[in-house]
Parts: structure tokens; C-alpha cells; sequence
């Protein structure tokens, strides 16, 4: 009987074919970076809006009254507007991946804090030191990214990706911090952010590579300092002047000292060799007409997510869940809106397509100015519907049209100033609406008047661009 030898051919396994196995561990390790960076910039965002529908039970459980509320919202906006400059020129100095990771952990310890606060004085702080971590975690996480996909094509997919996910985390931060509270308890909200933290650091120690270092990039510290006092001294301000009076001398002195501040700012942006911000972006005009236009809706914005928290909870009496939901439509429309931005840009100009969304804000504000106690919430909902889809529609040519009026090697500090503007004006919408909304005569006086302030702050913010594009 004659044997045949049977000859199988066999695909190589990967791991004997090395350059497909490292093709893979590379192509894994980008991913999980990007899966890293995108937790950190999520959570960041999250923490934005997710405190909103905890403001009624923090401070019935610290016993703060609006001014202290306002102060845990801004306390964070504070940290993360004066400290977002400086944190990505550490990142540059330092390597970008050192840092992430000094901010993801400084960011996950102060959530600890604020979740094992006694009063509100730690809450407060803790938020604060929660806000200079999520300064240091933005930018870092987009150098990172930018490292981690070398191909342009890549990079930008990565980049929406990472994008995407921050504006889920936004608007799902309501809906989300509502149910946490509902079952849990306020002190939820800030420890979800452990898990987040723990796995964000694993993932960038584990995966992401280092950035080229430049320890000739020099800090403005005195510029640092300058910046966080002088927005420190005015949002303290206006905050106080709300339940103190605008005559208390405290207040007066504030306000002083926050515009001294602002001028030694300035003189030190000046002369410093390497500004924390460089003042000379500022003679662009469309770069300063879109930077006003990124800090006037910002005031509106958050201001006003402030406002009707309180009036979701303290005036129609709803759970911090239902107060989630009661947001849900205004955030959810955000992000369906920056997908068509583009195209309308595309059709009508991107200073246009700005002013639209400012104006249709603008008019769903100016819709609302009969808002009463006994309101129908459809009746509230179409309006921030409107309000959250105008905000969608200009946010995204409002990047460009800022990032296309300075040179290509200026775009990532150019950013940076822009979200840095848009952060000061969340904090400066908090401090004034909630100082009018606060006081003790009449809640829905203040609410007006609030409503009143965004529809021109809008208007003039849709005038401001429109006015350039015609020149």
C-alpha cells in the first residue's frame, strides 16, 4: 500500500510575522491613547454640567444660599479659564504626557474631596482644585492626540472622535447627574469621577508616548498669578454684590482690585519674552471680534443653565432627575446642530452662519421674558431648544473663523485663548445671573432681567461678527 505525504499550507500566525504584530500593538496603542484622552476631556466636560442639577441638595444638605452655589460653579470655571495657557505651555515644556497625567490625577483627588466635603467652604476649594485640573487635562490630551496620529487625515478623525465624546459627556452630564442624585445621593456625582480617573491614568501611563520636550518654554507666572486674581477679585464681586449690596465696601474693593489686577496683566503680557497669552493675536481683528463673541455667549449661556436650574428646583419644585430631563432637549440638540454647521458655513459664510445661531439664541431668550412660576414646561422646552440649537450652529465656524484669522504655527495657542475666553465667560454669566436671580425680593425678577441680558448680549454678538464680515 503506497503512502501519500499530505503538504498543508499554513498562514503565518502574527506573531510570526513581526511586522504585522507591530503594526497591531501600534494601531492598539493609538486607539487606547485616544480612549484615554477622550475619558479626559469627557469627564471635564462633564463635570461642567453635571453640578447643575445637584445645586438644589448641595445646598440644602451644606445649607448655602445662591452665593455659595454660584461659588461652586464658578470656583471650577475659575481654575480652568485663568490656568488653561499656562497648562498647555507646561505640557510643552515638560512633556504633554507628564503632565496629562499630573492633571487627571489632580483632577480625580479633588473630586474625592468635593464628594467628602463637611461644608461649603471645602466644597468650594476642592471645586476650585478640580478646575485647575481639568485646565491642565484639555490641552494636554489634545497634544497628546495630535502626537499619538502623526497622519493629518487620522489626526482629525481622532479629533472628532475625541470632540464627540465631550459634547455626549455635556449633554448627557443633566440627565446623568440627576439620576446619580436620585439614587444616590449629590456626593455621587463627584465620586463617579474616580473610576474615570483611575482607568484614564492606566490607559495614558500604559499607552500613550511622550511629546518632545522644550525646556526653553518659559512659564509667565507673574502673569499666571495676575490672571487668576484679577478673575478671582471680579467673579467674587459680583457674586457678593449680589447679597451684600453693590455699595458694600468689600465689593467696591473688589472690583478695584480685580482692575488693577487686569492692568499689571497687561503690562506683564507686555514684556514678558514668552506671554501666557500674547496680546498681539489681538490685533486680528476677526481673531478679537470672535473671541468677544466666544465670551458674550458663553455669559448667556451658562448663566442662564444656571438660572433655570434653580428654577426647575426652588420654583417648580422638580427632583434633580426630572431637572435632568428638563434639560435634556436643550443639550441634546447641541450636537445634532454642529454636524449641519459645516454645510450651512459652507453656503452662507461661516461670520453669517455665527450670527444666525447668536440671533436665533437670542430670540428664543426674548421668548421666554414671560416666563412665570406656573409656566408649561413645552413652553420652556421649545425655547431652550432653540436657545441650545443656536449655540450648536455657531460654535463650530466660530472655531474656524477664529483659527483661520492668525497663522497656521499660532493655531494651538490661538485655541487655547478662545476656550480660555468661553470658560470666562461661564464664569462671569454664573456670577451675575445668579446675583440677580439670588436675591431675596423676587426670584423671577431676576430671572427677567437675566433673560433680558442674554438676548442683548446675543444680539450684540451676532452684530459684532456680522459687522465685520460686511466690512
Amino acid at each position: 500500500m503506497s503512502s501519500t505525504s499530505l503538504k498543508f499550507q499554513t498562514t503565518p500566525a502574527l506573531s510570526d510575522n513581526p511586522a504585522a504584530s507591530q503594526s497591531g500593538r501600534a494601531t492598539l496603542s493609538t486607539a487606547l491613547t485616544l480612549a484615554a484622552m477622550s475619558l479626559g476631556y469627557g469627564v471635564v466636560q462633564l463635570d461642567v454640567t453635571i453640578v447643575n442639577t445637584a445645586l438644589n441638595s448641595i445646598g440644602t444638605s451644606l445649607r448655602g444660599g445662591v452665593a455659595e452655589l454660584q461659588w461652586v460653579v464658578s470656583a471650577y470655571t475659575i481654575g480652568f479659564a485663568a490656568f488653561i495657557l499656562t497648562a498647555g505651555a507646561l505640557g510643552d515644556r515638560i512633556g504633554a504626557k507628564r503632565v496629562f497625567m499630573a492633571g487627571f490625577a489632580i483632577f480625580t483627588a479633588a473630586s474625592v474631596a468635593c464628594a467628602l466635603a463637611p461644608n461649603a467652604v471645602v466644597l468650594i476649594a476642592a471645586r476650585a482644585v478640580q478646575g485647575l485640573g481639568a485646565a491642565i487635562l484639555v490641552p494636554n490630551s489634545l497634544a497628546l492626540l495630535s502626537h499619538a496620529y502623526p497622519d493629518q487625515k487620522q489626526r482629525g478623525r481622532a479629533v472628532g472622535i475625541w470632540a464627540a465624546g465631550a459634547s455626549l459627556a455635556l449633554t448627557a452630564g443633566p440627565l446623568f447627574g440627576g439620576g446619580l442624585i436620585a439614587l444616590v445621593g449629590w456626593r455621587s456625582i463627584f465620586l463617579v469621577n474616580l473610576p474615570i480617573g483611575l482607568i484614564g491614568l492606566w490607559l495614558s501611563w500604559r499607552y500613550a508616548s511622550e511629546t518632545t520636550r522644550s525646556p526653553q518654554r518659559e512659564i509667565d507666572l507673574p502673569g499666571q498669578i495676575a490672571a487668576i486674581a484679577a478673575l478671582g477679585c471680579l467673579a467674587g464681586s459680583i457674586i457678593e454684590g449680589g447679597s451684600l449690596g453693590w455699595s458694600n465696601p468689600f465689593v467696591i474693593a473688589g472690583f478695584v482690585a480685580s482692575m488693577v489686577l487686569a492692568s499689571l496683566f497687561v503690562v506683564q503680557e507686555r514684556r514678558a519674552a514668552q506671554p501666557m497669552l500674547p496680546l498681539s493675536l489681538f490685533r486680528h481683528r476677526m481673531f478679537a471680534r470672535a473671541a468677544l463673541v466666544g465670551l458674550l455667549v458663553n455669559v448667556a449661556f451658562y448663566g442662564l443653565i444656571f438660572v433655570f436650574s434653580l428654577y426647575f428646583q426652588r420654583v417648580n419644585g422638580l427632583s434633580p432627575f426630572a431637572t435632568g430631563l428638563a434639560f435634556l432637549p436643550m443639550m441634546a440638540v447641541v450636537l445634532p446642530v454642529n454636524l449641519i454647521a459645516a454645510r450651512v458655513s459652507e453656503r452662507i459664510g461661516a461670520p453669517a452662519t455665527i450670527a444666525v445661531g447668536a440671533g436665533l439664541s437670542a430670540c428664543g431668550c426674548l421668548a421666554l421674558l414671560g416666563l412665570a412660576p406656573d409656566t408649561s414646561y413645552w413652553q420652556i422646552g421649545a425655547q431652550l431648544v432653540i436657545i441650545g440649537g443656536g449655540l450648536g450652529l455657531l460654535v463650530p465656524p466660530l472655531t474656524s473663523t477664529l483659527l483661520a484669522s492668525v497663522e497656521k504655527s499660532r493655531s494651538g495657542i490661538a485655541a487655547g485663548v478662545l476656550n480660555a475666553t468661553r470658560q470666562t465667560g461661564s464664569v462671569l454669566g454664573v456670577a451675575l445671573f445668579g446675583s440677580l436671580a439670588g436675591r431675596a425680593s423676587s426670584f423671577m425678577a431676576g430671572a427677567h432681567q437675566s433673560l433680558m441680558i442674554s438676548a442683548c448680549l446675543l444680539l450684540a454678538a451676532a452684530a459684532a461678527i456680522w459687522r465685520r464680515a460686511s466690512a
